[in-house]
């Protein structure tokens, strides 16, 4: 199935070549987890913050029985600080 992946700041880093700005289309088995998508992209957990699914925040403790449905965005942020 296709997804929309978008991964901010920090996290660029871990989009594949053909990525556009932030963002990248990508292939992902059917019924796949949060956390599967997460692992398969090689995205350390602990650089996990904030994570959207079309715009709705998913617990961090919930990504891995949260499914991804066929065209949804999936949005990472990692953990920020500043003063």
């Amino acid at each position: 199935m296709k997804i929309t992946l978008k991964l901010f700041a920090s996290l660029g880093e871990y989009l594949p070549p053909n990525a556009e700005r932030n963002t990248v289309e990508m292939e992902a088995p059917e019924g796949s987890t949060i956390a599967e998508i997460i692992e398969r992209i090689g995205l350390p957990h602990e650089s996990v913050k904030l994570v959207f699914v079309d715009g709705v925040h998913q617990w961090i403790d919930e990504l891995h029985r949260r499914t991804i449905q066929p065209g949804e965005t999936l949005a990472i942020w990692p953990p920020v600080a500043g003063g």
